[in-house]
C-alpha cells in the first residue's frame, strides 16, 4: 500500500509539472503573438496615408478691467491658424496686448508671423518665415524680418513633443522719432509743448532666428507650453531679441481650454537710452480649439 501511494505520489507530480511546462509553453507562444499582432499594427498605423487636408484654429483671450482709484484695462489676444495640405503647411500667428491707465494707453503691441512649411519626411521641413513686430512703446516704429530656414521635430511621442528651427534672415527695423520738453527726452504720453526732434532712421541687417517649441501632458488634464525664440544680427551680436512664452492649461470642454500664460519681449539694445530691455506680461486666458 505504502509502495502505491508513493508511486500515485510520483505520477501526480510528473503530471503537474508536465502541466506547468506546458503553461509556460503557451505563455511563451501568447507573448510572441502580442508582439507580431503589435509590430504588424505600428506597420500598419504608419502605412495608413496622412490626411490631405487639415486645418486648425486656436485662439487665446485674456481681458483685466479695474475701476475705481485706478482705472485700467488690458486686453491679450493671442491666435494662430494653420492649413496643411498634401506636403505643404501655411501657418499665420497673430499676438495682440493692449491696455490703458486712466485712459492713457500703456501697452500697445501686435506681432504676426507667416510661415510655410514643406515637409521632405514626417521629421524635417523646409520653411520660410515672414515676420513682423508694431510695438508703440518699445522705440521701434516696426520690425520686420523673413527669410528660408528649416524645421526639425526632434521629440514626437504621445505625451510630449519637441520642435526646433532656425531661419537666415533680411531685417529691418524703423526706430522712431524721439520728443523733448523743455530740452530733456520724454515718452509717450508727449506733454503739451513736445518737440519731435526728427532724429529716426532705418537700419537694414542680416540675422538669423533659432527657435524651439515644447510640449508636455503632464496629467490628463494639464499641460505645459514653453516657447523660446532668439533673434540676433550677424555683424553686431549684441543687437539680439529673445521671446518666451512658458503657459500651463487644462480642459474645459472638448473646445474650450483655460490657461496661465507668463511672456517675456527681451530687447538687449533698446532702441534709446529712455527704453528698458524686458517686457514682462503674466495673463489668464479663456483657450478655443478647432
Amino acid at each position: 500500500m505504502y509502495k502505491t501511494a508513493i508511486t500515485l505520489f510520483l505520477i501526480a507530480s510528473c503530471a503537474m509539472a508536465a502541466n506547468k511546462e506546458d503553461i509556460k509553453d503557451e505563455i511563451r507562444d501568447v507573448k510572441t503573438k502580442i508582439k507580431t499582432l503589435n509590430e504588424n499594427l505600428k506597420y500598419l498605423q504608419d502605412s495608413l496615408p496622412e490626411e490631405e487636408y487639415l486645418f486648425n484654429a486656436r485662439a487665446e483671450v485674456g481681458y483685466i478691467v479695474n475701476s475705481g482709484n485706478t482705472d485700467t484695462e488690458a486686453f491679450n489676444a493671442d491666435a494662430k491658424i494653420t492649413n496643411s495640405w498634401d506636403l505643404h503647411s501655411l501657418e499665420i500667428s497673430m499676438l495682440m496686448q493692449y491696455g490703458t491707465q486712466n485712459d492713457i494707453e500703456n501697452k500697445n503691441r501686435f506681432i504676426t508671423e507667416l510661415l510655410y512649411d514643406y515637409k521632405l519626411d514626417n521629421r524635417f521641413s523646409l520653411n520660410y518665415l515672414v515676420g513682423y513686430k508694431d510695438d508703440k512703446f518699445s522705440g521701434f516704429n516696426y520690425q520686420f524680418y523673413t527669410g528660408p530656414g528649416a524645421k526639425y521635430i526632434a521629440i514626437k511621442k504621445d505625451f510630449q513633443d519637441l520642435t526646433v528651427d532656425g531661419n537666415l534672415l533680411y531685417s529691418k527695423d524703423e526706430i522712431e522719432d524721439t520728443y523733448t520738453y523743455n530740452g530733456s527726452v520724454v515718452k509717450y504720453p508727449y506733454p503739451d509743448g513736445s518737440i519731435s526732434q526728427n532724429n529716426g532712421y532705418v537700419r537694414n541687417y542680416a540675422a538669423y532666428r533659432l527657435k524651439g517649441v515644447y510640449n508636455m501632458q503632464l496629467l490628463e488634464n494639464l499641460k505645459f507650453h514653453q516657447t523660446l525664440s532668439y533673434r540676433s544680427e550677424f555683424s553686431d551680436i549684441e543687437n539680439y531679441f529673445a521671446y518666451s512664452k512658458t503657459a500651463l492649461s487644462t480642459k474645459l470642454s472638448d473646445i474650450f481650454s483655460a490657461n496661465v500664460t507668463y511672456h517675456i519681449d527681451y530687447i538687449n539694445k533698446p532702441a534709446s537710452a529712455e527704453r528698458t530691455s524686458t517686457d514682462k506680461i503674466f495673463i489668464f486666458n479663456l483657450v478655443a480649439d478647432y
